[in-house]
C-alpha cells in the first residue's frame, strides 16, 4: 500500500477491465522488449489590450475555467494519442471522434498499435463515453464481435484516465481545475489557430472536489488510485478560453513504472455530436479472457 494524504492503491494494469490502454498496451510493450467553430468560451478570453491572462494567479485561474469555456462552446471534434513507454519501449493508441460537452458524452474510433512484427493486427475499437461508463466495441479477448462491453469507470483505479487507451475528454478538462503552479509559456498555435501556452500541475484531489457532478465520481476514483497527487500539464488555450489541446503525464506501475503521455486535441466547436448507447441485451456479460 502507498500512503499519500490518505491510503490508497496503486493502479496495476492487465486486469480484466483494463482492456485497451493498459492491457494491450502492456502487452505490446513486452512483445516490442474541421467544422467551422461556433460558440463563445469563458473564462481566458482576452483582456481589452487582447492579452492573455498572464500572472500566476490569472493563469491559474484561466486554466481551470478551461472546462467551462468548453460546456459554452456546446461540442467538439477531438484526436487523441496516449504513449506509453516501459523498459526503453514505446507504442502510442490514437484516437479520433467527438465529444458533447453538453450532455457528456461522447465517441471515439481507437486504433491500436501494430504488433511486434508490425502487422497492423489490431481492429479499431468503438467507444462511447459517458459519465461513470466505458463501452467498448470489438474488444476483443473473446467478446462477439456485436456485442459491447461496458466498464464501470467509478470503479477503475485510474478513473479511465488511461484504462480506454485515451483520457476521456471530458475527464481531460476537468482534471484542469485542479491547475496549479501555472506558469504562462507564450503564444503559438495548434492546427493553424493561435493559441496561449499554459504549463503546471494538477492535484487529482482538487480536481475531483471541483469536478462537475457527472464526472466528480470518475476523478474521485482516479484521486484514490493513482500513487501521486500531482498530474504535471500542459495546455493551450485559444482567446476564448476554449482548450484546443492539452498534455498529460501520469505514471503507474505495472512490474515497472510505466510512463504516459495522453494528449488530447479539440477543434470543430459546435459540430453536432450523437452519442446512441447500446441497449441492454447487446452488451456483453460472459467472462472476458485476460
Amino acid at each position: 500500500m502507498v500512503v499519500h494524504q490518505h491510503r490508497r492503491r496503486r493502479v496495476r494494469a492487465g486486469g480484466v477491465v483494463l482492456a485497451v490502454g493498459v492491457a494491450v498496451t502492456v502487452a505490446a510493450l513486452a512483445a516490442c522488449g474541421g467544422a467551422a467553430d461556433a460558440g463563445a468560451g469563458v473564462g481566458a478570453s482576452a483582456g481589452s489590450d487582447g492579452r492573455p491572462p498572464a500572472d500566476p494567479a490569472a493563469a491559474a485561474a484561466a486554466v481551470r475555467a478551461a472546462a467551462d469555456a468548453l460546456t459554452a462552446a456546446g461540442s467538439a471534434r477531438v484526436r487523441t494519442a496516449m504513449e506509453m513507454a516501459a523498459g526503453g519501449t514505446r507504442v502510442t493508441i490514437r484516437g479520433e471522434g467527438g465529444v458533447d460537452f453538453v450532455h457528456r458524452m461522447g465517441q471515439l474510433l481507437v486504433m491500436l498499435p501494430a504488433d511486434a512484427a508490425g502487422k497492423d493486427e489490431h481492429r479499431p475499437i468503438t467507444e462511447l463515453l459517458v459519465p461513470g461508463a466505458l463501452y467498448m466495441k470489438n474488444r476483443g479477448a473473446g467478446v462477439p464481435d456485436d456485442k459491447w462491453v461496458r466498464v464501470d469507470t467509478t470503479s477503475l483505479g485510474d478513473g479511465n484516465l488511461v484504462t480506454g487507451g485515451a483520457t476521456d475528454p471530458l475527464a481531460a478538462a476537468e482534471l484542469l481545475r485542479g491547475a496549479q503552479e501555472v506558469t504562462y509559456v507564450g503564444e503559438t498555435e495548434v492546427a493553424g489557430t493561435k493559441v496561449w501556452h499554459y504549463r503546471g500541475t494538477t492535484d487529482l484531489g482538487r480536481a475531483a472536489r471541483s469536478a462537475s457532478p457527472d464526472i466528480r465520481r470518475t476523478l474521485e476514483a482516479a484521486a484514490k488510485g493513482f500513487s501521486k497527487d500531482s498530474v504535471p500539464f500542459d495546455a493551450y488555450l485559444d482567446q476564448e478560453g476554449r482548450l484546443r489541446k492539452v498534455r498529460h503525464r501520469f505514471s503507474y506501475e505495472n512490474n515497472g513504472v510505466i510512463d504516459v503521455s495522453s494528449t488530447t486535441l479539440l477543434y470543430g466547436f459546435g459540430t453536432p455530436v450523437t452519442v446512441a448507447l447500446p441497449p441492454s441485451g447487446d452488451i456483453y456479460a460472459g467472462k472476458i479472457a485476460e
